[in-house]
C-alpha cells in the first residue's frame, strides 16, 4: 500500500497552494493555486506540475482565492476531467474570480505586446477567460460539515475556516489514516466572517503560517483607517487602496460606511473599481448565513461605494481630482485596474497609497511597504512620492497565537504537523512554537517534497485516528 503526500506548492512562500494526496491508487489534489510574487515563483506557473493531471480522481478546494484556485483552468486544459469539490460559497466566488483571472492575463498580454515591454514575442496569457469558463462546469458543491466521497474508499469533510466567504478546512480519511489541510484560517473575532470551526482528531495536519511569526496588533481597525483617510483628505489628496476583491474589499466598505455614519471621515466619494469585487459584494448579500452581518448591515455595506464597471469609467477616475477614495484590486498591486491608478497617483505627495493586507515578497505591494522610491509598472519606473501607509489590523488570517489556540483544540497531537503557506521566517518561527509549546512532531517541507505517510503512521499498531461519517 502506498499513501503519500506531495507538496506541490506553498512551500517557502504564501502562494501556489497545491497538495497531491496518493491513497493506494487514488490520487486527490487539495487546492490548485497560482504562484504570485517574485518572478522566479511566477515562472513556476508555466512549469509542468509534478503529477499528471489525467491521473487525478478529484480536486478538493479549501476556498476561492487565486493562490488556492487559480491554476484550475490550466489543470483542466491539460487533461483533468474529474470533479472539483468545494463549498457553495467557494463555487460562487470561483465563478467570478477565475474568469476574471483569465481575462486579466489576456489583457496584460495584449498590453505587453502593444507597448513591447515583454521579452516574449509575442507575450501570451497563462490561460484565457475561455479556459477559466471551461473548468467551472467541473465544480461540484458539497455541504459544509457533511461527509462526501471524493474517490472510492475515501471520505472527506469540509468545515468552516472563517477567512473568506465559503472558506473551509478539509479532513480526508482513507482506511484509518486521516489528513487535515487548514487552507487559510480566519480570525476568531473577524468583523465580517464567523470564527473557524474546531478541528477533529487527525493523523497529519498541514497548516498555513502566513502570520506564523507575529501577533496582530490590538488596534481599533476603524480608528486606524479613519486616521489615514483624514490625513489624505486634509491635503486634498486621493486615497488609493489596493484590496483583495473578495473579503478585504467588503470589510473595508463596512468600516467606511460606519466611519461616515459617525462622521469620523468626510463624506467624500468612494469608488469600488473592480468588476470582480462588485460581483463578489453582491454574493455577500445572497449568502447571508455564511457571515456575521445582518441583512441591513450587508445592504448598507454594498451601498457604501459607487461601483465602477466599465474600463472607460475606470479611466475617468484617473482624470478626477481629490479628495476621493478608490478601492481597487489586486490586494498586492500585482495586476488589475489598481496598477493604472498607482501609475497615475503615486507621483503626487498629496495622495495616499493605503495597503490593506499582507504583501507577499516580490510584489509591488511589498516594494511600496518597504519604502521603494519607485515601482515598475508596464516596463517603466514610476516614482513614488505619495504617502504610503499600511493597515495593520485588517488581516483575515489567524496570527500565530490564534493558530496555536486553534491547534490546542486537538486533544491528541497529530503524528506530524507540516507547516506551509508562509514566508520562510514565518514558517520556521511557527514550527519552533508548535514544537516547544505544544510538544508536537513538526517540520517545514521543501517544494515538491514527497512524504511517505505509510512509513510514518504505522497503521498496524491500531492507533490511527478515525472519524464517524456524520462529521
Amino acid at each position: 500500500m502506498r499513501r503519500a503526500l506531495t507538496f506541490a506548492g506553498a512551500t517557502g512562500t504564501v502562494t501556489g497552494s497545491c497538495y497531491v494526496l496518493d491513497l493506494n491508487g487514488r490520487r486527490l489534489l487539495v487546492d490548485c493555486g497560482l504562484f504570485q510574487g517574485y518572478k522566479q515563483l511566477r515562472l513556476r506557473n508555466w512549469d509542468p506540475k509534478p503529477f499528471d493531471p489525467t491521473t487525478l480522481a478529484a480536486v478538493v478546494l479549501t476556498h476561492a482565492h487565486i493562490d488556492h484556485s487559480g491554476y484550475l483552468p490550466l489543470l483542466v486544459r491539460r487533461g483533468f476531467k474529474g470533479p472539483i469539490f468545494c463549498s457553495v460559497g467557494t463555487a460562487e466566488l470561483c465563478r467570478i474570480l477565475l474568469p476574471d483571472s483569465g481575462k486579466l492575463q489576456e489583457e496584460e498580454a495584449v498590453f505587453a505586446n502593444r507597448h513591447r515591454f515583454s521579452k516574449h514575442k509575442p507575450a501570451l496569457p497563462l490561460y484565457t477567460r475561455e479556459d477559466a469558463q471551461a473548468c467551472l462546469s467541473q465544480l461540484e458543491t458539497v455541504a459544509v460539515g457533511s461527509a462526501f466521497a471524493p474517490a472510492s474508499g475515501v471520505t472527506a469533510h469540509l468545515r468552516g475556516a472563517g477567512h473568506l466567504l465559503g472558506a473551509t478546512f478539509v479532513r480526508i480519511e482513507h482506511e484509518g489514516l486521516s489528513v487535515t489541510f487548514t487552507g487559510d484560517l480566519g480570525r476568531p473575532d473577524d468583523p465580517v466572517m464567523k470564527p473557524p470551526s474546531a478541528p477533529s482528531p487527525t493523523d497529519f495536519l498541514i497548516t498555513e503560517s502566513t502570520y506564523g511569526d507575529r501577533r496582530h496588533p490590538e488596534i481599533d481597525a476603524e480608528g486606524e483607517l479613519a486616521t489615514w483617510i483624514a490625513k489624505a483628505c486634509s491635503r486634498g489628496g486621493v486615497t488609493v487602496i489596493p484590496a483583495f476583491a473578495v473579503g478585504r474589499v467588503q470589510t473595508l466598505l463596512l468600516h467606511l460606511m460606519r466611519l461616515k455614519d459617525r462622521k469620523q471621515i468626510p463624506d467624500i466619494p468612494v469608488y469600488l473599481d473592480s468588476p470582480m469585487a462588485c460581483d463578489a459584494t453582491i454574493v455577500f448579500r445572497r449568502l447571508g448565513s455564511e457571515h456575521r452581518l445582518t441583512h441591513d448591515e450587508c445592504a448598507r455595506m454594498c451601498g457604501a461605494a459607487q461601483f465602477v464597471n466599465s474600463p472607460e469609467d475606470s479611466k475617468q477616475l484617473d482624470r478626477r481630482q481629490g479628495p476621493m477614495i478608490i478601492v481597487s484590486s489586486s490586494g498586492m498591486a500585482t495586476g488589475g485596474r489598481v496598477v493604472h491608478h498607482l501609475k497615475t497617483f503615486a507621483g503626487d505627495p498629496r495622495n495616499l497609497i493605503l495597503l490593506s493586507g499582507f504583501q507577499a515578497a516580490g510584489t509591488r505591494g511589498a516594494a511600496l511597504a518597504a519604502g521603494a522610491a519607485s515601482i515598475r509598472i508596464h516596463g517603466s519606473e514610476v516614482p513614488v512620492r505619495a504617502e504610503v501607509g499600511q493597515l495593520t489590523s485588517f488581516s483575515a488570517h489567524a496570527d500565530a497565537d490564534e493558530l496555536l489556540t486553534w491547534m490546542r483544540q486537538l486533544t491528541v497531537p497529530p503524528r506530524r504537523t507540516f507547516i506551509t503557506h508562509g514566508e520562510p521566517h514565518a514558517s520556521d518561527v511557527l514550527r519552533y512554537r508548535i514544537e516547544h509549546e505544544l510538544g508536537w512532531d513538526v517540520r517545514v517541507p521543501e517544494y515538491r517534497e514527497i512524504v511517505d505517510l505509510e512509513a510514518l503512521v504505522g497503521v498496524s499498531d491500531g492507533t490511527a485516528t478515525t472519524e464517524s461519517n456524520n462529521g
